[in-house]
Order: C-alpha cells, then sequence, then structure tokens
C-alpha cells in the first residue's frame, strides 16, 4: 500500500508587520503578495506534481472560525474542491491546531504522514521544495520528526535558528538545539560556523508520532484537543471543534510543545531531524521581506500596484486604491490602501506591529479591519460616512442572500448599480433592476439577495442614531450566523 501524505495547512496569524494591508479580518495569507495568487492559495497547491513513492492526499486546512468562508471561497477559486477546514473557536497556536488536524486525520483508521505549512509563506523552487519534502518524508515514515532549515545567506536577525548535527545517509541531520532570534553578532557566528539555518516552522510527521509525543509532552493540550474533536460537529467541509474543551487548551507552538524536547527525550524513541532547504523561502513576516521577493527595477525598487518612481533607490511602493509616487528616496517602504498609508524605513519594518498595538490600545478599527470587509455572500466598502449617515458600495455574489434581519437604531435606502435584487422588505418581496430603489424603515424585517447569474452591485445610504454592525438581529441565514454574534 502507498504511503499517504496530507498538507496541512495551518491558517492562523494576523501579519500585524504587514499593516495596513493585513489585518485582523483579513490577514496576510489571503493576499497576493507575491504573485496573482494568494499565499494560501501558493500554500495549498505547492505539492500538486510531487513525484516519489507517495499518494498526495487532499488538504487538511486549520482556520480561524471567523475566516472559515474566505478559506472556503480561496480553494475552491483554486481549483481545491475536497478540502476539510478545522474551525478553531480561537486561536491557541500550532500545537493545538496540528493536534486537532492529527485527530482529525487518524478518525478513519488511517496514519498518514502530515506535512505542516504556515499558510502565508513563499517557496519560489517548487522542484527543490519537492524534492526536500521526499527526504523528510521518507524519515517521518521511520518514525522521527522532521522540519526544515532555510540554508541561511545572511546574518538575520529577525529568525529563530536550528544548530544541526552530522549529516545522515536519509539526507536529514540530527537536530543538536534550538536557537532564539539572536542579536547581530550571535547571528553572525552563526552563519560563519556553518551548522546553523534559519527555522523554518514547516514540519513532517506521522500522525500517531506527533499524538505520542503530545501526550509525553503535552498531555494538558492533548487531553484538550481530544476532548474538543470527540464533541466535534463535522459538516461537508467543515468540523467545529466542540468551543469551551478547545478553548481550555494551553497555548504553544509545535517547537516549544515538542520540537526542541525530543533531544533531550531519547527514552520517546522519536528524533528530531532537519532538512537543509534551499528552495527561495520566505515567511513574508514585513515589508523587507515582502520587498526581497518581489521583481526590481534596475535601482532596487519593487513597484506593486498604481506606483510611479523618480530616482528612488532599495524601496517598496504599493498601491491599493490610487497613484502613489516616490522622488529621490532610498531604502523606505510606501504602502497605501482606502483608509490608511504607511510610511517606514526599510531597516524597520519589524516595528510596524508597534503601530498596530498603539491603534488598539486606543480602540481604533483600522487595527482590526479594512474599510472594504468580505462577508460569505461577498463584500462591502464604507465609502463616506459622516454624523448620523454612512454610504455603503454592496456587491453579492450570484446566487447568494444576506440574512433576514432588522435595526433597532437605522434605515436604509437601496439604489441598485448593477445586477437584479430580490428584496423581502416586511411582508412584500421585490425584484428590482438598474437603477431602481427602494426603502428600509427602521425596525423592518428585510433580506436581500441576488438571483441573478452575475455580481449585484448596490449602493446603500444608511442613516439613524447609531450605525454599528452589531445592530443586526438575524432570523434566518444561509451561512449559520443567525445564532452567532451580531457583526460575524
Amino acid at each position: 500500500m502507498t504511503d499517504q501524505l496530507i498538507p496541512v495547512i495551518l491558517c492562523g496569524g494576523s501579519g500585524t508587520r504587514l499593516w495596513p494591508l493585513s489585518r485582523e479580518t483579513y490577514p496576510k495569507q489571503f493576499h497576493a503578495l507575491a504573485g496573482d495568487a494568494s499565499l494560501l492559495q501558493d500554500t495549498a497547491t505547492r505539492l500538486i506534481g510531487i513525484s516519489g513513492d507517495l499518494s498526495l492526499a487532499a488538504p487538511l486546512l486549520v482556520c480561524n472560525i471567523e475566516h472559515r468562508y474566505l478559506v472556503a471561497t480561496q480553494l475552491q477559486q483554486a481549483g481545491i474542491g475536497s478540502a476539510k477546514i478545522l474551525l478553531e473557536p480561537t486561536g491557541r497556536n500550532t500545537a493545538p491546531a496540528l493536534t486537532i488536524a492529527a485527530l482529525q486525520a487518524v478518525t478513519a483508521g488511517a496514519d498518514p504522514v502530515m506535512l505542516a505549512m504556515p499558510a502565508d509563506h513563499v517557496i519560489a523552487d517548487r522542484q527543490a521544495f519537492h524534492e526536500a519534502v521526499q527526504v523528510a518524508f521518507d524519515s517521518a515514515l521511520a518514525g522521527n520528526m522532521v522540519t526544515f532549515g532555510i540554508v541561511a545567506d545572511r546574518p538575520e536577525t529577525g529568525y529563530g535558528y536550528i544548530q544541526h548535527g552530522k549529516a545522515e545517509q536519509s539526507g536529514t541531520f540530527a537536530v543538536q538545539s534550538f536557537v532564539e532570534k539572536p542579536e547581530i553578532e550571535h547571528a553572525k557566528s552563526y552563519l560563519a560556523a556553518g551548522n546553523y539555518l534559519w527555522n523554518s516552522g514547516l514540519f513532517v510527521v506521522r500522525a500517531s508520532v506527533w499524538l505520542k509525543a503530545m501526550k509525553a509532552c503535552r498531555p494538558d493540550i492533548l487531553a484538550a484537543c481530544e476532548q474538543s474533536m470527540t464533541k466535534a460537529l463535522r459538516e461537508s467541509d467543515f468540523v467545529r471543534p466542540e468551543a469551551a474543551a478547545f478553548q481550555s487548551s494551553p497555548s504553544d507552538s509545535i517547537d516549544y510543545a515538542v520540537m526542541e524536547r525530543l533531544p533531550k527525550m531519547p527514552e520517546l524513541g522519536i528524533e528530531a531531524r532537519v532538512v537543509p532547504l534551499k528552495a527561495g523561502w520566505s515567511d513574508v513576516g514585513a515589508w523587507d521581506a515582502l520587498w526581497a521577493v518581489r521583481e526590481h527595477d534596475a535601482d532596487g525598487n519593487a513597484l506593486i500596484g498604481n506606483a510611479v518612481q523618480h530616482g528612488c533607490t532599495n524601496s517598496l511602493f504599493l498601491s491599493s486604491s490610487r497613484l502613489v509616487t516616490g522622488v529621490g528616496v532610498d531604502n523606505i517602504a510606501v504602502v497605501e490602501t482606502p483608509d490608511a498609508i504607511l510610511v517606514a524605513n526599510m531597516s524597520k519594518t519589524q516595528d510596524v506591529k508597534k503601530i498596530v498595538t498603539h491603534l488598539q490600545t486606543h480602540g481604533k478599527a483600522l487595527a482590526h479591519s479594512h474599510r472594504k470587509v468580505h462577508r460569505p455572500w461577498g463584500w462591502y466598502d464604507s465609502i463616506d460616512y459622516g454624523d448620523r449617515f454612512q454610504v455603503k458600495r454592496i456587491v453579492v455574489n450570484p446566487g447568494a442572500s444576506l440574512s433576514l434581519q432588522m435595526h433597532h437604531h437605522r434605515a436604509e435606502h437601496w439604489v441598485v448599480v448593477k445586477g437584479t435584487a430580490e428584496v423581502t422588505n416586511g411582508d412584500k418581496v421585490l425584484l428590482l433592476g438598474e437603477n431602481e430603489s427602494t426603502f428600509i424603515p427602521l425596525g423592518h424585517v428585510h433580506r436581500l439577495r441576488n438571483p441573478g447569474k452575475l455580481p449585484l452591485e448596490i449602493v446603500e445610504v444608511q442613516s439613524g442614531s447609531y450605525l454599528g454592525e452589531d445592530d443586526i438581529v438575524r432570523f434566518e441565514d444561509t451561512y449559520g450566523r443567525a445564532e452567532e454574534p451580531a457583526g460575524a
């Protein structure tokens, strides 16, 4: 029987160092930063075409419940229709995430080898990655837990390091120790030593071996995950671990929970191994890392979107909604979104997260969401607002429908710009075409649906004493949100 490899894609993280493009409701893994596809889509298709003595299973994804439809939509767009998506009710770091994935993987009596991959990394050379995965896969079949160490080409202070021993015949190296992100002088000494690799955060391990390791290293996490998966609600595409049990799990990473302990626990019989990887890897953790993976002009500038420069060098210009220009600057990042602009020295981009912390501390919604907000049925863009009014552009996907709902504090005017709208307004159902409109009085039960085959676009004008997204009472919802908090 051919042994099976199952990609486990870990979709957590908010990418705060890539603010203002990456935010909690739409973090970096859902953006197309390194090409035409999003980082998640690149990750989900990364193993397609891998050869060797293995069978590639459909991917298993672990994501925050708030991102479930984003994940499902992007997978569908990438042509992946058989994935299973595990929904974390709250983030508990990578060790619990991999544990519930392992428990899901063994439900049918199988014991596949899991390749755990963060959804927000870039790997430019797929062939080199496939070759390294095959080496790691063979080692995992032998009962080892394997990680990939990135061959360092500079003294980097933004990554952790793995110290390794001598090479084995299998092409793997024994892990001697893990080192936290170093100061520059230590990073230089690691590079000179020649036996230190950057810690990639990629892991290969058989499902049963991971569960055995968790039982020995973190039985408290394993017990919480087992309880949550025993009581999980299983749907066609989604698996919902029981919330209270999963939330009782301590938060820990794969490195801390297991990988760093294995060299000190030979009695467990699970060896920690590392495979050197040289495949154009980047975690795209900050704006300087994105600059490094993008194409440059003759002066070292990376231009993304509607951007123009004159006399600039070694800089990044990213435009989301309007023209961005630069003149005579060096080593800076300029990132524009419809509601925020970042200007940063390229050597200080790690500190962008401090801006996010400041915004969070002062209650600024800009740390949490974009002006454009994605929903299961489509998206809306808050294009203007003021005292007692707000204007939104709303796009509803073909066949999709908003919830049957009402508001306590606002009335709404809807004008159809493109497509056909089916509107429930109190006890009436209306069919509206382009340039037609309707008024939803305060307190009226209403619903908007797109019965057509093309996207429906409307302009909504809200007026009232309170216009927050939590002023929604849902009665019916196609996407199961009637029982969730308003605004979800």
